[in-house]
């Protein structure tokens, strides 16, 4: 069984408006019963109503429904007013946005063109300066020996030749071939 308090809670839930009431779904229980649709379908649906109510001559019932057509024209007009203002003020924010990318494009392209226009400046104002002694330590030129290079830098012994591709069987293996034979 629920509690109460959470009975409570989800009741309150239900009765929140949706985001976009322009495309919202509305039931409207006027005096001719309910009206299912957006404002704007229950506003034409209202007013046409009215028009019947006033072609028989009803006054009381013209009236009533021209005040429900009333409630959802106001309901619509301000969910209109909300959403120009919240574009409005995407729009402020976008042109905000716009300008301060502009405005970095502008100063990172003077950046680039003053350090063009001054790097030769720089290279003569270096060359001017009094510049440093270099001291040659070792031979090596500062290098760390590693054991990579320890390995590298032992000789090696210059490799033999494999065989000529021949084998040598057995009725062979005891002569030598070539002209050192014959001497």
């Amino acid at each position: 069984m629920r509690s109460s308090k959470s009975r409570s809670r989800n009741k309150n839930n239900r009765n929140r408006p949706s985001g976009n009431i322009v495309n919202r779904v509305f039931d409207s229980s006027g005096p001719e019963g309910k009206v299912r649709g957006t404002p704007q379908q229950i506003i034409d649906k209202y007013n046409q109503l009215a028009r019947d109510a006033q072609l028989a001559n009803d006054r009381v019932a013209t009236e009533n429904f021209q005040q429900h057509a009333e409630h959802y024209l106001r309901l619509l007009s301000e969910a209109q007013r909300e959403m120009d203002a919240r574009r409005e003020e995407q729009e402020r924010q976008n042109r905000e946005r716009q300008a301060e990318r502009d405005r970095e494009r502008q100063e990172r392209i003077d950046r680039q063109e003053r350090e063009a226009n001054s790097g030769g400046q720089k290279s003569q104002d270096l060359a001017e300066s009094p510049q440093p002694d270099v001291i040659d330590v070792s031979n090596d030129g500062g290098l760390v020996e590693t054991p990579e290079a320890k390995a590298d830098a032992k000789p090696k012994a210059p490799r033999k030749p494999r065989g000529g591709g021949r084998k040598k069987t057995p009725d062979t293996a005891g002569k030598e071939d070539g002209p050192k034979a014959a001497e």
